[in-house]
């Protein structure tokens, strides 16, 4: 990924060499073919000098995604001061430094695995942060923000397209995708916009959150702990990630391909101003490229 020349302030590069290898194999007809697979290799991230967890990734943006991480997890708080991020490439490594010291021992102790793929976890006590937010009661979502914005998502080069067996995350505003990330797991792709708003000092009252993954409870988690108050899919959702969302007030829709969606959580916020019979249907998310 790289710094967009578009509207999007980040966006994917699916031509980045780091990111996917050529492969060659056989297809369905015993030809052969050349196609791009993606790379992942691991992560360990640090706070300060505690390691904290080995995340496999497709190695973009390093530093937001373990910032992102960290602020996902509790274990860097808004109020910290970072005072450094270092990335040894070779090592695969990063720490973040911060200002206040850290001891997160017997919480990492209490980890759970979750539905993510990819090495997802969250920590137990992060239900019970969810109490303290409070998501804005005045954010809409408009039905011809969601119909432009699977539109534009999915027509944007990416790695999912390049090659598959990716996720994609977006940061939006109305009916402008701002930041879009890919990896491995959508969890990733959520840390590095959560890091990335937090070094840019970017708003989350505002923002649309897309997400090309299932609505989990991990997704519900990261999305109101980053404050965002609507959360939008292509794909599915599962009962705890509907029951958390009712709880915390989160506009949940999925499914949303073409002309259709589904609202199971904050429905008060959508405003249905466009006519699904006039929407212009978003072309079908798949990589198709062979060589």
């Amino acid at each position: 990924m790289h710094e967009a020349s578009s509207d999007y302030l980040v966006e994917p590069d699916p031509h980045d060499p780091l990111l996917t290898r050529r492969v060659e194999g056989v297809d369905h007809e015993q030809q052969q073919v050349t196609t791009s697979v993606v790379v992942e290799r691991p992560l360990t991230i640090f706070l300060n000098s505690q390691e904290i967890v080995t995340a496999m990734t497709i190695g973009d943006y390093p530093d937001m995604l373990a910032i992102g991480f960290l602020l996902n997890q509790n274990m860097l708080l808004p109020t910290d001061r970072i005072t450094g991020v270092d990335h040894d490439d070779d090592l695969d490594v990063v720490v973040v430094r911060t200002e206040r010291s850290t001891d997160y021992e017997q919480r990492l102790r209490r980890q759970v695995r979750t539905s993510g793929c990819a090495q997802g976890t969250v920590f137990g006590d992060l239900i019970d942060t969810l109490d303290e937010v409070t998501l804005p009661g005045d954010a809409v979502l408009r039905t011809s923000w969601i119909y432009s914005l699977t539109r534009r998502i999915n027509t944007t080069p990416s790695l999912y397209l390049e090659a598959g067996a990716i996720h994609g995350c977006v940061l939006c505003r109305e009916d402008r995708p701002l930041v879009y990330m890919e990896d491995v797991g959508r969890h990733n792709a959520i840390d590095k916009i959560a890091g990335y708003m937090f070094v840019n000092g970017i708003d989350a009252a505002d923002k649309i959150f897309y997400t090309t993954g299932r609505l989990t409870s991990e997704m519900v988690i990261k999305t109101v702990r980053m404050g965002i108050p609507i959360l939008v899919s292509r794909s599915g959702f599962t009962a705890w990630g509907v029951e958390l969302a009712r709880q915390t007030g989160l506009t949940l829709v999925g499914r949303a391909r073409g002309k259709r969606f589904i609202a199971l959580s904050g429905e008060h916020r959508i405003v249905y101003d466009a006519d699904p019979a006039r929407a212009e249907v978003d072309v079908p998310r798949r990589n198709t490229r062979r060589a």
